[in-house]
């Protein structure tokens, strides 16, 4: 008879954790947060910096830069999404597009407002919110510096939920139900 010992891997969260609007799975996890590095500005940051800087007539640097500009994003769920991506690759959080898209239309149906008002954390006044359904605690401990330090903003939401979901599953993309 062969005898295996399973180890249980530590995650590295501190407070209850939680994301997903059906079925919620509460965990409490402690220890050293895990968050990516976060180094990087966000790209809707950056456009907006170089959309601000006039362009001088004078100046050749500014004309031959002129017209070169930081990737835009829609403001709608594919932009979001790509956005995060970019953000993401940056950083090595893992996920896929359509892993990311499957699990925000279960969550959230794509509503960047979404609140979940009925579960535990709702009753103990901490509801999951956004695209992926997170909690604050949650948001604030696998927020990557460069996004929004909102939690219903959408980029801001899926990085934090994609950081969540690598250290807990390896990638948003092994999760398939609520997280």
């Amino acid at each position: 008879m062969r005898t295996t010992t399973l180890i249980p891997r530590r995650i590295a969260t501190t407070g209850i954790t939680v994301l997903g609007a059906a079925g919620i799975a509460t965990a409490a996890l402690t220890g050293t947060a895990h968050a990516a590095p976060q180094t990087a500005k966000p790209a809707h940051q950056t456009a907006a910096k170089a959309a601000a800087k006039p362009v001088k007539a004078d100046d050749k640097t500014d004309k031959k830069d002129a017209g070169k500009k930081a990737e835009d994003y829609p403001d709608n769920l594919d932009g979001w999404i790509r956005e995060a991506m970019s953000i993401m690759k940056k950083h090595g959080i893992p996920g896929s597009y359509d892993g990311i898209k499957r699990n925000i239309i279960r969550e959230s149906g794509g509503d960047p407002n979404a609140v979940n008002d009925w579960d535990i954390n709702a009753q103990k006044g901490i509801p999951s919110k956004g695209l992926l359904q997170v909690i604050q605690p949650t948001f604030d401990q696998y927020h990557v510096k460069g996004t929004a330090d909102k939690l219903t903003d959408p980029v801001a939401n899926i990085v934090a939920a994609c950081n969540y979901a690598a250290d807990r599953y390896g990638t948003m993309d092994n999760v398939d139900s609520a997280y």
